[in-house]
């Protein structure tokens, strides 16, 4: 019988060839190349195999054209700050999230300062983030968000504004051609982020890859998981460079490979996987080939979804910083596809239905019959509907200075309910072995933006008596200096936290102006 918790008293000697290891990353995104510093530095002398599917690191999720690229910090996200059915704004989703990315952000200041990210500019840099909205009711909702948020010392800064002069002030190109009688508001906060994942893990990657005792290999897919006898974990993995299959064991294993988890979830055969599904849904952008265009606009600016839609499809004319130049998109469009991956198989839906999840696919499928009328919809556009969706936002676009291209693929996370059979959820999702030694990430945004903090949670479950020593706290706070306190609940703290970050990331002036 399997303990609740697994140990690592017993640690793996690493010999050369040897496929044996302390631990196991499958997927070389965000949150692998996170975990992966993380462990490294708390344990020096651990074996790290991590193992990528695709021939270079970052190559789905976390790139920056698949990516949302906006440090979420829900400063502009509506479908973070929900109205309640009594007329209230519920911002305690939006404060976790906001104190969630100061840990990244902290994390990210630590590796700047050791030389590990060598230049901040290019993974991070300031731009403001901007809400707007019209309509009467929009526009009430907007007052009610900003006066619900100002309350928290995490959105203090965070201005609102009515008046059509000043909105055309913070977004000039969303305001020009517009009807000045048109009742609309709009929000500012101007120390939001533009966020280039995949630089950050590339910086990580290359730490993890000069260490000692780690070894990146690229091209390898896993092919199986099974539990052996003695607690370890066996995996058949394929290295497509040679077409040959290889064993490896470990004691610990992170499935961090976006779409591609849910998959390696199954083939674990854990009971706590069980009853999972995935939807996934891909996306689109309008990308702006216009120079005069791209530069006139610099902010990322959120409206609200469509009734029925993703948080994912959240509408936004998106300044972003991407192989170094400054592009100008709007979208996200929706769509379907049956990968689970962008460079995945239209086999990766249908080979995911199991016994135990096909419940919940049905009825989550049931209970969201205005999702599934959204993406049709989408999946049905011509290029003049997409143009008349971009047009809401800036009324003198013209096609010509657009083209479409597509964006990432997200999986959503569909779970057993015993009262539902099945829900959908939206968020970020960690499923663990009981024992903790697989953990399993599934899910979306705002997942990259909070990496951080989901990896310290990860870290807590799956090695409690590792965490709880004086040696990883002592480390955790020279990483995190504000590791054990909340900035959501300490003003003092999160402000000097603030102050700190914005210099050692270079963020005290807005790299797009």
């Amino acid at each position: 019988m399997l303990k609740d918790t697994f140990s690592y008293n017993k640690q793996f000697t690493m010999k050369e060839n040897n496929n044996t290891s302390d631990v196991i990353l499958i997927g070389a995104g965000i949150m692998s190349a996170t975990l992966g510093t993380f462990l490294k530095k708390l344990e020096p002398t651990w074996q790290i195999k991590i193992f990528e599917r695709m021939d270079r690191v970052t190559a789905e999720s976390s790139e920056a054209w698949n990516n949302a690229g906006t440090g979420h910090s829900a400063f502009c996200e509506l479908n973070y700050t929900p109205e309640m059915e009594d007329g209230s704004i519920n911002i305690d989703k939006a404060v976790k999230i906001a104190s969630s990315f100061e840990v990244s952000k902290e994390f990210w200041s630590t590796l700047v300062q050791e030389g590990i990210i060598k230049d901040p500019s290019q993974a991070i840099r300031r731009i403001p983030h901007m809400s707007f909205v019209w309509g009467d009711k929009n526009v009430e909702y907007l007052r009610k968000r900003h006066e619900a948020l100002k309350e928290h010392h995490l959105f203090s800064d965070m201005e609102f504004s009515d008046d059509y002069d000043k909105i055309a002030e913070w977004m000039p190109l969303i305001m020009e051609g517009r009807d000045r009688e048109q009742k609309l508001a709009a929000t500012c906060m101007d120390i939001g982020t533009d966020v280039n994942f995949g630089a950050l893990s590339k910086s990580m990657f290359s730490y993890l890859e000069n260490a000692d005792g780690v070894e990146l290999k690229l091209h390898h897919e896993v092919e199986d998981i099974k539990r052996l006898s003695n607690g370890d974990w066996e995996l058949e993995i394929k290295d497509f460079d040679t077409d040959k299959t290889h064993k490896y064991t470990t004691k610990f294993i992170f499935i961090g490979a976006g779409g591609g988890s849910l998959p390696l979830l199954e083939k674990s055969d854990i009971p706590e996987g069980r009853g999972y599904g995935g939807f996934p849904i891909s996306g689109k952008w309008l990308v702006c080939n216009k120079p005069e265009l791209i530069e006139e606009h610099c902010a990322k600016v959120y409206g609200k979804a469509s009734v029925g839609s993703p948080p994912m499809s959240v509408p936004h004319l998106d300044t972003r910083m991407i192989d170094g130049k400054k592009a100008l998109l709007f979208g996200p469009y929706a769509g379907f596809s049956t990968k689970f991956l962008k460079h995945g198989s239209f086999m990766d839906l249908p080979q995911s239905i199991k016994w135990s999840n096909i419940w919940p696919l049905i009825s989550a499928g049931v209970h969201n019959i205005p999702l599934t009328k959204y993406l049709i919809e989408q999946v049905t556009q011509s290029s003049e509907d997409r143009l008349e969706a971009l047009l809401e936002y800036m009324p003198t676009a013209k096609k010509e200075d657009w083209e479409l291209m597509d964006a990432g693929q997200r999986v959503q996370v569909i779970k057993k309910d015993e009262k539902e059979g099945g829900i959908l959820e939206f968020g970020t999702e960690v499923v663990y072995a009981k024992d903790g030694s697989l953990a399993t990430l599934l899910g979306a945004s705002p997942g990259a933006s909070t990496s951080v903090s989901i990896m310290l949670d990860l870290m807590k479950k799956c090695f409690p008596g590792l965490e709880a020593t004086e040696k990883w706290q002592n480390e955790l706070k020279r990483l995190i200096p504000s590791y054990g306190y909340s900035l959501a609940k300490d003003e003092v703290l999160a402000h000097e936290t603030r102050a700190r970050t914005t210099e050692l990331l270079h963020l005290r002036e807005s790299a797009f102006a």
